[in-house]
């Protein structure tokens, strides 16, 4: 992986760009849990964004990059669709809401494990959703996920019972971890996008900066370790990033929670949570540098931080108001 340190950067220099390139975006979105995050990390062929067992994961609007010969896709992964509950979750909407309207194409992604919810059960977040697509009147294509999990005939049922909701342009069942259907995926998408020269350098996959991703590794692994509230009570800042000549590089992670109890969840008896934590984390940040690190963790307490705007600021969210 090969972050871009210095936000986008058109490339205006088309010596070696054929003159029917294909560049454009294209915004992931549906409700939480779906398999998006997968999506998007098989679609660039190497993992963007994190990926947990545990719903609403994903926090920001994940930009990732493929680059290839005659196109280039911008994709974005979206925080689940909901109701918002508190500021940071009013910040998670307003991610996914500017992210669908920069879209050249949209993919309604769905998990079709979970069959077709009844409209009490559903709580109209499905229905809000795709009313909004209907107002930006771009091509929106039906994604169902998991079809390995399902059988032909009730995924045929799906399918049906989908397009009789909304008119998607096409349909895609597909399995995203097991990268089932991801290639013809790929393949409708490059002509629905328009002639244009690549907006970003072909050899990088994301605009992210190196600190963003190695915080996003260490918050997967708080998610995949505690259980409840905890992770989501928890987000990660990266306060110092050291590349040494000689020997490991050193790294220190704040761990913000908003209550004194999580803090002690966290750390875990004489440490061991909190060590373990990092050991894992550790691991993952050297395979993603390709260079040894030392990795020093601490817990911090902000009291109510998703709903402190300041703080919800400071730590890498920025809310329209």
């Amino acid at each position: 992986m090969t972050p871009l340190n210095d936000g986008v950067a058109y490339m205006d220099d088309a010596q070696n760009i054929p003159g029917d390139f294909r560049c454009g975006y294209v915004t992931i979105i549906g409700e939480p849990n779906v398999g998006k995050s997968t999506l998007l990390n098989a679609l660039i062929g190497q993992k963007i964004s994190i990926v947990t067992s545990k719903p609403q994961t994903t926090r920001h609007r994940i930009l990732g990059i493929l680059s290839e010969d005659a196109y280039q896709i911008i994709f974005l992964d979206t925080p689940g669709i909901i109701r918002p509950r508190y500021l940071l979750q009013e910040v998670m909407m307003q991610f996914a809401s500017r992210a669908m309207e920069d879209a050249d194409v949209l993919l309604f992604m769905t998990d079709v494990s979970r069959g077709l919810p009844d409209p009490p059960r559903e709580s109209g977040t499905r229905e809000e959703a795709l009313a909004r697509l209907r107002e930006l009147g771009k091509p929106v294509f039906l994604v169902l996920n998991k079809i390995d999990l399902i059988r032909k005939e009730n995924l045929l049922r799906l399918i049906e019972q989908y397009n009789g909701m909304f008119p998607f342009t096409e349909t895609f069942p597909v399995s995203a971890l097991q990268g089932e259907g991801t290639a013809e995926l790929l393949t409708t998408l490059v002509p629905m996008l328009p002639h244009h020269p690549p907006f970003y350098p072909v050899d990088i996959v994301s605009e992210h900066h190196e600190r963003f991703f190695i915080s996003e590794i260490i918050r997967e692994k708080v998610f995949d370790r505690y259980k409840e509230e905890v992770p989501y009570s928890a987000t990660v800042e990266v306060v110092e990033f050291k590349e040494r000549e000689g020997g490991k590089w050193f790294i220190s992670a704040d761990i913000s929670v908003e209550r004194d109890s999580q803090k002690g969840i966290i750390i875990g008896k004489k440490g061991a949570a909190l060590k373990e934590v990092g050991r894992i984390a550790r691991k993952e940040i050297e395979e993603f540098l390709r260079h040894p690190v030392f990795l020093e963790l601490h817990v911090r307490v902000r009291k109510d931080w998703r709903q402190d705007e300041q703080w919800v600021r400071r730590l890498g969210y920025r809310p329209d108001r």
